[in-house]
């Protein structure tokens, strides 16, 4: 047997993917049913072994969770030095990947592939890492749990109950270079849990009574196990398609049903879908398009999409194939993805006569490695289903006569076009130009019409021009040859050129459609709002299936917006429809199985981050939308915008974050700037208020007041600067917190004597409870909140009114509280007040820069803690410090009670 020429786009292919991964590391996962079946044991072994065959090995992170026999692993390794990264006022060791780039090792171990980086390292993922790693040409090994693949995450938290936070796409994984399965049996793995050998003991009997359960364990056993199969089974068939295997390998049951437009076709997609589910194999479902069945009815077809259909709901991989041999098709389809079985239907009331093979027989002949199952169909109904019967018989029948009419008037035009010329030519010559209107009628009308127009040719040729004339009686025996050899060779070359038609129609049509879509991403890459795409849109779904088109848009709530402006919308959107299919991720409204009886249909935009829209599509034919093939068409154009809408965001979202951080990187140097330069002025200006004062004596009248204005104005602009100053320091990351175990009541006192020059004796009234623990702070900072609160109170306060501090113990906090009996804070902006250069009012005469609450929430958000504001329900603003309790040493101190005074 002559093995199959390999597909010259395959070849192009695998050399493009070769020539990419050349330049790229290897990558190994070691993976698992769940923790402690000896994954990070298993790939530390290894690592072992490959230095002691030369092998450069780093380990840049490694969890042993305090196991002996995985530390006693790492000893001896090279470990790369971790990274310290701030956080909040934490310093967290994580990994360092540019430490990792510039020593660029042969092979680096990354454990735990699906963990979480800290914030502010370069990826929050640590596969993220690993992929850089792997493109700088950098082995990679690492670990992962089957609980931790993106599309099982689901699954598994369905079994066990526990909702897993940190996945790994599974693109990651199908695209690592080796899997390693590591697996243990449930019951030895319980026993490793009771030995301490997986968790500390007292969290091990927690473990097993909750995710570690045997039931579970099982479960996750076999969900690894199919999805390695799995793997194994995508790489067997990457083999054979780059290596033209023709023959099927049994390494794996599987079923192909191969459908036509017969109207029992129910029964094979039901009991092919049972099948499978009992033998626990997948299935394919195909139908062959071949020139005979390109001129089936449009009820017809419309009923194979509907089993197409039927079968892809049942699970089942569906496919629509072109090809001049029903046979050759489904053995070339077989052997391209490994099908073993193929099953077909059998009418036991019809039998092939003796020399022509049934369709069993033909694929079984071709197909000598494949394995054919028979369906009994039950008996045709005297009548077609109604689906099958022509809603317009006359004009059908017009419609299937009218190219054999055409046949027999090109034989007829071609046998008066050679009567002038029966003197002239031979009648060989005569033959050719016979044959030439064959392969015409071929041509212009199908396989059925240039069947008629071979043997009209053949009749006309012996009518006319075989002697004797205008009669079909032959007169020299040798004609009979020469009838013969006409009629074979037009009916071959009518064949031939109707099935070359069909194919090069059906490749013209594939052509068309990948141009287009070709088409729609290029003119999307270059969109850059949300009108363009609805346009794009618009516009190929209009000349692919002459649709209208709507683009619906998710709000910042995950809401459906008013469909983006187009010129020509569907009629009708109903958006709970819409908002229906965004939150399913389900296409709904018609064809589907959600609101079928809608004339619309409401694809969701799936991109790889989140759900993005909804695009409404209303179809002028509804019956082009009902193809497998065309529904994946639109589910790729789907997926297209789905895509461009989410580059837009993130392009967005880029712009507007280097504009921010423009302009914070600005403001800080302006602030830092005027801050130094005023300082100085501005504590010289005091200084000479102060002496002008003196100067002109105590009690002379109007220069003193002039003196004492001038200080009061000075002042207050030095405090300004001041806090320009701290606000400059506190976002650029250069204040570190010394923080003390302080009583609360030390940093109030030094408060409210700050703050003596802007508030009457008496207005600050305190109330402290009994209980409250030391406070860890930093004092100073800690007292320039507490002033601030203060000052703030005083500006928007009635003069004279008190101001109230309290603290209690809230659970794990402290709760610092200041009332004031001003206007309160303004409706809707309670969070907008804390943000710099914001004030309570726009238009004010209070004096003030807006800066004093934006710096009380840096420094208490620097202590761990929050802050908040509000407009307390009888008038006047409060606002709320929630500082950690912290674990204070204790102190031998009475007991004390709550008290209550006035502070000057």
């Amino acid at each position: 047997m002559i093995p199959p020429r390999p597909d010259p786009d395959h070849l192009l292919a695998r050399l493009q993917e070769e020539a990419v991964r050349a330049d790229r590391g290897r990558f190994k996962i070691f993976f698992g049913a769940s923790a402690g079946v000896g994954k990070t044991f298993a790939m530390l072994s290894a690592a072992r072994a490959a230095r002691a065959n030369g092998v450069d090995v780093v380990v840049g992170v490694v969890e042993t969770h305090g196991r002996a026999e995985t530390q006693a692993l790492v000893d001896g390794l090279e470990r790369l030095p971790p990274k310290a990264v701030a956080y909040r006022d934490r310093t967290l060791a994580t990994f360092d990947l540019d430490a990792a780039l510039a020593r660029r090792p042969q092979l680096i171990l990354m454990d735990e592939l699906a963990f979480s980086n800290v914030a502010g390292a370069r990826h929050p993922k640590r596969w993220q890492d690993v992929e850089e790693l792997l493109d700088a040409g950098i082995d990679v090994w690492s670990t992962v749990n089957v609980q931790h693949l993106e599309t099982l995450n689901d699954v598994v938290s369905g079994i066990t109950g526990v909702q897993v936070r940190e996945t790994v796409p599974d693109r990651v994984f199908d695209e690592a270079d080796e899997v390693v399965i590591v697996d243990l049996p449930p019951d030895d793995l319980l026993q490793r849990l009771k030995e301490g050998k997986v968790y500390m003991p007292e969290q091990a009997a927690t473990a097993v009574r909750n995710f570690f359960r045997k039931g579970n364990l099982i479960a996750l056993r076999e969900l690894a196990l199919r999805r390695t199969a799995d793997r194994v089974d995508d790489e067997m068939l990457d083999y054979r398609r780059s290596r033209s295997v023709a023959p099927v390998w049994q390494t794996r049951e599987a079923l192909l049903l191969c459908i036509g437009p017969d109207e029992r076709g129910d029964k094979l997609v039901h009991a092919t879908a049972r099948m499978a589910a009992q033998l626990g194999v997948p299935w394919h479902c195909i139908h062959v398009e071949t020139p005979r069945l390109q001129r089936l009815p449009e009820a017809a077809r419309q009923h194979v999409f509907r089993l197409l259909k039927l079968a892809q709901e049942s699970g089942a991989r569906t496919a629509t194939l072109a090809g001049a041999s029903l046979p050759a098709a489904v053995v070339k389809y077989a052997h391209e993805f490994n099908l073993s079985r193929v099953v077909l239907g059998r009418d036991p009331r019809r039998h092939a006569p003796p020399w022509r093979q049934t369709l069993a027989e033909a694929v079984g002949a071709q197909g000598i490695d494949l394995d054919v199952i028979q369906i009994a169909l039950p008996e045709r109904g005297r009548h077609r289903p109604s689906a099958d019967r022509s809603t317009a018989p006359d004009a059908a029948a017009g419609r299937a006569v009218r190219p054999y009419a055409w046949s027999a008037a090109v034989c007829g035009l071609a046998g008066l076009a050679t009567a002038p010329l029966h003197a002239v030519l031979e009648p060989t010559n005569i033959v050719m130009l016979f044959l030439l209107a064959v392969v015409f009628v071929a041509v212009r009308f199908g396989r059925g019409p240039a069947v008629l127009a071979a043997f009209l040719s053949v009749g006309a040729f012996d009518f006319f021009y075989v002697p004797p004339r205008f009669t079909f009686n032959v007169g020299d025996a040798q004609y009979l040859v020469t009838f013969a050899v006409m009629l074979v060779v037009a009916l071959v070359i009518g064949q031939l050129t109707a099935g070359l038609k069909f194919q090069a129609r059906v490749a013209t049509s594939r052509e068309e459609r990948v141009r287009a879509l070709y088409e729609m991403s290029r003119d999307l890459s270059g969109a850059l709002v949300p009108e363009q795409i609805a346009g794009i849109a618009a516009r190929f779904l209009k000349s692919e299936f002459g649709a209208r088109v709507a683009l619906m848009l998710a709000g910042p709530d995950d809401r459906m917006t008013t469909a983006v402006p187009l010129a020509d919308l569907p009629t009708g959107i109903e958006a709970g429809v819409a908002q229906w299919a965004f939150d399913h991720a389900e296409a709904s409204g018609l064809g589907t199985h959600t609101l079928p009886a809608s004339p619309l249909l409401y694809l969701p935009l799936k991109a790889p981050m989140r759900m993005r829209g909804v695009l409404v599509i209303e179809p002028r034919d509804p019956a082009r939308l009902a193809g497998p093939e065309q529904r994946q068409l639109l589910e790729t154009c789907a997926s297209l915008l789905a895509i461009s809408i989410e580059r837009i965001h993130y392009v967005e979202v880029a712009q507007s974050t280097i504009v921010q951080m423009e302009s914070e990187r600005l403001r800080h140097s302006l602030l830092a700037a005027i801050s130094h330069d005023l300082r100085t002025p501005l504590a010289a200006l005091v200084s000479m208020a102060d002496t002008l004062a003196l100067t002109a004596g105590e009690g002379s009248g109007r220069p003193a007041e002039i003196a004492q204005a001038m200080r009061d104005a000075a002042s207050r602009m030095s405090s300004q600067v001041s806090n320009l100053l701290d606000m400059a320091r506190l976002q650029s990351g250069q204040v570190h917190l010394r923080r003390q175990w302080l009583p609360l009541e030390e940093s109030l006192g030094g408060a409210i004597r700050a703050v003596q020059g802007v508030l009457a004796p008496g207005r600050v009234r305190v109330r402290l409870a009994g209980d409250l623990p030391l406070v860890h702070i930093d004092p100073a900072l800690f007292e320039r909140v507490l002033c601030n609160l203060l000052e703030n109170a005083a500006k928007y306060a009635p003069a004279g009114s008190p101001i109230d501090i309290g603290a209690v113990v809230a659970g794990d906090h402290v709760r610092i509280v200041v009332d004031d009996q001003g206007p309160g804070l303004p409706p809707q902006r309670e969070e907008a007040v804390f943000e710099m250069f914001e004030r309570g009012r726009k238009e004010s005469a209070t004096p003030g820069v807006g800066l004093g609450l934006a710096i009380c929430r840096a420094i208490v958000e620097a202590h761990g803690g929050t802050i908040r504001g509000e407009t307390r329900d009888g008038g006047g603003a409060r606002f709320t410090i929630d500082l950690p309790r912290g674990d204070p040493p204790s102190l031998d101190l009475p007991p004390s009670e709550d008290t209550e005074d006035s502070h000057e």
